[in-house]
């Protein structure tokens, strides 16, 4: 079953395809383009050809119109008669069961669209019982309304022809139950038993986390690949794997911390990502808990991509949708090195775009109202690191005296 959604990504071409509609203009869709870029090359696939198609929607049976999939169909063509095989097509959006089995038919490759990406990824990386086991949990909640797609012939397994002198198998008549039937109570099943075995490693979950003693608990959110586990590494000591990759974090990892004379834990979670499929954040909920139940949150944010107000966006929506928005946060802007603008001509009198505005010239917009709960720092080059080990140790300080206010032998309470 499982084999179906983690799809073998070898060393495969893609051709990924989007849409411009009123809701998403182009500049917004080539950004998400890029992204489902980063995303195939994750999973190990190459993007040779982008295709994007200015409509009001998708459409509901082949997601693009029928013009545009003979375009592709032809490229994937041409390149076939170059002998350069397209392995895949990629579809920005989530598919349903209809559309998939619609462009499959018509295109003879693979099609894979956003969440199966995704999830793809997400099998790759999961290193952890838990994380197996709740991947698979979200692989097959999305492959149940799509099982059509694996059968095409749904003949009724052992089923006769009923009453009369059928020439079913003796003790085998009736109507049977079809290969599809079969698999969704197949599914559904295992389903049911990762649901249990998951609420059983909540259980443990829930008591490692109440174990953990009288200690403030800081977690790092924000989007994927923004630098959580490099500050993790840097602040903790500790050897996260930390990469210039998607989801290179899938589980939590929690590490005590001591700065100066006050401990307090320390957890990097999986990042997060806009259009992330819900069942994903379902089944993460055990992994997710860390960021429920924490006391400050450390919002990362690479600020060296164009698109990071809208990252900014997308993770404060997933926090808001998890019950997080109100814990305390401070916002950290990573990456500071790799930060570019291009400065204006004295005589240009086009309008000016954020590609014009400064690192410095940033840092007093909206940013400069935060004061001591936004700092810019580079955690690859340790550029800032000490001015946010020393905010960091007096905003825990700080909900530490709140929280437990007769623990106060750790540190001298007055300055």
């Amino acid at each position: 079953m499982k084999e179906f959604v983690i799809s073998e990504v070898k060393a495969e071409t893609a051709v990924i395809v989007g849409l411009i509609t009123p809701q998403q203009d182009e500049e917004k869709t080539k950004e998400y383009l890029d992204e489902l870029e980063f995303l195939a090359d994750t999973a190990g696939a190459q993007t040779v050809r982008r295709f994007t198609q200015r409509v009001n929607g998708p459409s509901a049976v082949t997601y693009v119109g029928s013009g545009k999939l003979q375009e592709i169909k032809q490229f994937i063509q041409e390149e076939e008669d170059n002998e350069r095989e397209v392995g895949m097509v990629i579809f920005d959006d989530e598919l349903s069961a209809k559309q998939m089995r619609n462009i499959e038919k018509e295109l003879q490759v693979k099609i894979l669209d956003r969440t199966s990406l995704i999830l793809d990824i997400f099998a790759m990386r999961a290193q952890t019982a838990n994380a197996k086991t709740q991947v698979e949990l979200a692989q097959l909640r999305y492959m149940l309304p799509r099982l059509q797609r694996l059968w095409t012939h749904l003949e009724r397994q052992g089923g006769g022809s009923g009453a009369g002198g059928g020439k079913g198998s003796v003790g085998l008549r009736g109507p049977g139950e079809t290969q599809l039937e079969m698999d969704r109570r197949i599914i559904l099943q295992r389903i049911s038993l990762l649901k249990k075995r998951l609420e059983e490693i909540d259980k443990q979950k829930t008591t490692q986390r109440k174990n953990r003693g009288r200690l403030i608990r800081v977690a790092l959110v924000g989007y994927t690949n923004v630098g959580k586990s490099t500050i993790m590494n840097l602040v903790a000591k500790s050897e996260v794997f930390a990469e210039n990759k998607l989801f290179a974090t899938l589980d939590t990892t929690v590490r005590k911390v001591v700065v100066e004379n006050l401990p307090f834990l320390l957890a990097d979670t999986v990042g997060f990502i806009r259009k992330l499929p819900t069942d994903l954040v379902d089944s993460f909920k055990s992994t997710l808990d860390e960021v429920r139940e924490a006391d400050l949150l450390v919002h990362v944010v690479d600020i060296s991509h164009p698109g990071f107000e809208e990252q900014i966006k997308v993770v404060n929506q997933t926090l808001k949708d998890l019950g997080a928005s109100d814990t305390p946060t401070m916002i950290v802007f990573n990456k500071i090195d790799n930060y570019h603008w291009t400065e204006k001509e004295p005589d240009d009198l086009t309008p000016e775009t954020s590609e014009n505005i400064s690192l410095d010239e940033l840092r007093n917009t909206w940013m400069a109202r935060l004061q001591d709960n936004c700092l810019f720092i580079s955690a690859k080059n340790k550029e800032n690191i000490d001015e946010f080990i020393r905010v960091l140790y007096s905003r825990v300080r700080e909900l530490h005296v709140q929280k437990y206010p007769y623990n106060d032998f750790l540190y001298p309470v007055e300055d």
